[in-house]
């Protein structure tokens, strides 16, 4: 039988972008905490919200979840962030 190796990245060409500009501060910003329903990424989430606020003096968090981690966030999930005022948004995952 013949060994097949898979390759595991996507190789598919994408359109170049610029990232989002970074934050000068986290002091008194909105962050957004986009949770993509991973095993633990709750408990992460609770922990990086605490050290946000405490350590970088986030003014407040908005805390919101895809339904799977399988597939991007619907439209109605980057909605509420956009429509909350987020200055910028972390996408976390855990295992």
């Amino acid at each position: 039988m013949p060994t097949i190796i898979i390759n595991p990245f996507d190789e598919s060409h994408r359109e170049q972008r610029r990232a989002a500009p970074r934050l000068a501060s986290l002091e008194g910003k909105t962050i957004g905490l986009l949770d993509i329903s991973k095993p633990g990424g709750s408990f992460f989430l609770d922990h990086l919200e605490r050290l946000l606020k405490e350590r970088c003096g986030a003014g407040s968090v908005v805390r919101e979840s895809k339904p799977t981690f399988t597939k991007p966030a619907p439209d109605e999930v980057i909605d509420r962030l956009v429509h909350a005022k987020c200055d910028g948004v972390i996408e976390a995952l855990a295992d």
